[in-house]
């Protein structure tokens, strides 16, 4: 009863709720919300440890970055559901409103952000491979890769941000068809001339994004995400949409780095995370349907490279 009556108080106030609902659509950080709500860095701080105590919203930190969700279970997080399902169906006219003008400012603050990335991978992209070495034991995480795809003896293979198609040209001899997307049409026009310098004839690259595959259910074996989730907004999303386009025994092979606080890679690289640690992984992986089935670290000088491999029930 006190944890209901927790979290009922702190929710009673126009700004939480505003918080609570921009947290239903992922994690943000104490900037995030400063920029969206308008108000002092000091009073989004108070009202997001209010909700924290409650256990309404759950703190991750990340360096010297802290980021707010949704708690991952517990009755704060059905009371918060519940009150957010209750505000969307029979909320008055101006909360309504308030709620909409705070979405549509997330919407364009996650939209600026997908432009800068954009822009940033326009203009690096043919340094790519070389910027992309920054863990030490990069040729040590490729060859894991090309061993587990090897393995995994996929018919069709997609590579998710496939970038310049490196990875590509390295699996596709242990694959039957191999497809890879990406947003940047000048990554795509790279990945393409490296495939046809390669010689490589059954693989081929096209424009999509990562949040909306353009591919139907049960369309691939195994999906690639490497080294792609350190620059995504929302992880958690594109593992979902990655495990949509899989068969029943479909494998989804995630490498990425471990968790690390080099601040500076947010700046020079434009990385949106640093680092995952296996818990967050798996709760992303069981909320697409899958399990993890293998992990592994390959350590490096500064970083760690930490391989999943997740696909669906045991048994399947």
């Amino acid at each position: 009863m006190d944890g209901v009556l927790s979290a009922l108080r702190a929710v009673a106030e126009v700004t939480r709720l505003r918080i609570l609902a921009l947290c239903a659509g992922g994690e943000l950080s104490v900037s995030d919300l400063v920029d969206i709500l308008g108000i002092s860095q000091p009073r989004v701080s108070r009202h997001l440890k209010v909700m924290v105590d409650a256990r309404l919203l759950e703190r991750r930190p990340e360096g010297a970055w802290v980021f707010y969700r949704f708690a991952g279970s517990g009755v704060g997080r059905d009371i918060a559901r519940g009150l957010l399902d209750i505000l969307e169906r029979k909320g008055d006219a101006l909360t309504s409103e308030t709620l909409r003008a705070d979405h549509g400012r997330l919407l364009a603050l996650r939209t600026e952000r997908a432009e800068a990335a954009m822009r940033y991978f326009g203009e690096i992209a043919t340094r790519w491979d070389d910027l992309r070495r920054v863990s030490g034991v990069e040729e040590a995480a490729e060859t894991a890769l090309v061993e587990r795809v090897a393995r995994a003896g996929a018919t069709d293979l997609l590579d998710i941000a496939t970038g310049t198609g490196s990875v590509l040209v390295r699996v596709a001899p242990h694959v039957g068809h191999v497809v890879g997307i990406d947003r940047s049409r000048e990554m795509l026009a790279l990945a393409r001339a490296g495939l046809d310098r390669a010689g490589v004839r059954n693989a081929e690259v096209r424009y999509g994004d990562m949040y909306s595959l353009p591919f139907q259910p049960d369309s691939f074996d195994l999906a690639l995400l490497y080294q792609v989730l350190h620059f995504a907004e929302d992880p958690a999303r594109v593992i979902a949409n990655a495990a949509g386009v899989l068969r029943p025994s479909g494998r989804l092979l995630i490498a990425d780095l471990a968790p690390h606080g080099i601040e500076d890679y947010r700046v020079r690289h434009n990385h949106r995370r640093l680092g995952f640690s296996h818990g967050e992984m798996e709760a992303w992986c069981t909320r697409a349907g899958l399990t993890v089935q293998e992990t592994f670290d390959l350590p490096g000088p500064e970083l760690t490279v930490r391989f999943w491999v997740a696909g669906g029930p045991p048994g399947s």
